[in-house]
């Protein structure tokens, strides 16, 4: 069969670029191996965001119940249910998406594709059956998979991954989570909350490597107050697993074997590219694309994980949209330049733009400007003042060059600093727009307000 346009991968690049590709009138088929909504939809972004809610409600009632007046005996929970209401959830949304798939006349085929050639893709489904597919344009949405940890396979009882940790049937009650980026924290911040004993190993200095430095030691010490083991700068030097559990020798500020029924592996992802045509990739095996997001093979394209980090959802729905608007000279592609980049503990973290330290490494002059949580009135009102707004102001136009928050509802916050950035916003700018009283985000104007040192409440 023919068609405009074949996408491997139905996750937020693929599924995403087939509709918008579907749209500008085209004919489309989607490839995937498991469901629509790949590893973000199923088995990462949402669901995960589901258990963390469960989480911060069971914390907040645990610890903060007296603070509001509530009473009741006998708090406990139901760790099948906290598991299955995820499911539910990424149910629900993964149905939306075949809903989109039939609303937008795309066809949607499920099995394992191969690109034996340029303009031909071959489908194995799970009976055995192959089917051969034909298109001037194929869109290569494959994404990644979770990263062993060398001499720490993979087992799914003992060792694991995000997605088994997802659906880990019985609670454990002390885990060691190796790798302190956003998955890592998600996990342990979860874990913790419902009592288990968490561990995190992280060899670089501050867990959230890539955030701002003020905004990582924050959050450590937050987390070390929730009863997390953080162990920063830290190396894994010997690792091993059986069936009862792992055993992990690590060196660093200090030197010991932590032992525990469950190890979580976050050490990062190694990308997952479909077998046939041979494609030039990068170092780390990433598929190389140019400014039209094409490969070295004229017609066949990448978006999302694929083509290398960030590793995030929104961003691969971004280039899926670019590289299809730009393969039907529906508008030249861009790049990616400034994104927003989220981790959903509690607090939670956001950032878009340059943290401080990559200010500083570029020889920039700036202004910073910060407002604490705890002198916001709806913070306090809502008994979440934890964290802080921090905003970098170049000099001496004052444009917003970064924007960092660590807080309630962080996640949400930060897009309108995304569009400041996007629009070149100054700080006189952000100070004239009127926020809107009692809200958290007052805090992005008394921040910006601090940065010229007239901030009203601090």
């Amino acid at each position: 069969m023919a068609y405009d346009l074949i996408v491997i991968g139905g996750g937020p690049a693929g599924y995403v670029g087939a509709i918008r590709a579907a749209q500008l009138g085209k004919k489309v088929a989607c490839v995937e191996s498991d469901r629509a909504g790949g590893t973000c939809l199923n088995w990462g972004c949402i669901p995960t965001k589901s258990l963390l809610r469960n989480a911060e409600l069971y914390q907040t009632l645990q610890k903060q119940s007296e603070e509001f007046g509530l009473k009741f005996d006998n708090l406990s929970f139901d760790w099948t249910k906290v598991i299955g209401r995820s499911r539910k959830v990424s149910d629900k949304l993964a149905g939306g998406i075949e809903h989109l798939f039939k609303k937008n006349k795309i066809d949607s085929i499920p099995g394992q594709a191969s690109i034996p050639k340029a303009g031909v893709v071959e489908v194995v489904g799970k009976d055995g059956k192959k089917q051969t597919l034909e298109a001037s344009k194929i869109l290569i949405a494959t994404g990644v998979v979770t990263r062993a940890m060398p001499g720490l396979p993979f087992n799914d009882k003992t060792v694991i991954g995000s997605k088994q940790a997802m659906v880990i049937p019985q609670q454990p009650k002390e885990i060691i989570i190796i790798g302190a980026g956003a998955i890592g924290i998600e996990f342990a911040y979860f874990f913790n909350a419902f009592g288990t004993k968490v561990t995190v190993v992280e060899m670089m200095p501050n867990i959230l490597p890539v955030e701002d430095t003020e905004v990582s030691i924050t959050l450590e010490k937050t987390l070390a107050k929730q009863g997390i083991r953080l162990l920063t700068g830290t190396k894994v030097e010997k690792a091993e697993a059986n069936d009862q559990g792992v055993s992990i020798t690590v060196s660093g500020k200090s030197s010991e074997t932590l032992q525990a029924p469950v190890a979580l592996v976050a050490i990062g992802v190694s990308p997952l590219l479909p077998a046939g045509i041979k494609l030039d990739l990068d170092q780390k095996g990433y598929l190389k694309t140019n400014d039209q997001y094409e490969t070295n093979v004229k017609g066949i394209y990448g978006a999302g994980d694929i083509i290398g980090p960030p590793w995030l959802a929104h961003v691969a729905s971004y280039e899926a949209v670019q590289a299809v608007e730009g393969m039907f000279a529906v508008a030249k592609p861009k790049k990616v330049s400034t994104f927003p980049g989220c981790t959903y503990c509690h607090p939670q973290v956001a950032s878009v733009g340059l943290t401080e330290r990559a200010a500083k490494e570029k020889g920039l002059k700036f202004k910073v400007g910060k407002f604490p949580f705890m002198a916001s009135g709806k913070a306090l009102a809502v008994g979440d003042s934890e964290g802080f707004v921090k905003l970098i102001f170049g000099e001496p136009h004052g444009e917003l060059l970064g924007a960092h928050i660590l807080g309630a509802d962080a996640t949400e916050m930060i897009a309108e600093l995304g569009l400041a950035i996007t629009l070149e916003a100054t700080s006189d700018e952000i100070n004239a727009t009127i926020h809107a009283h009692p809200t958290l985000s007052e805090a992005v104007k008394e921040a910006t307000e601090a940065s010229h040192g007239i901030a009203i409440h601090i």
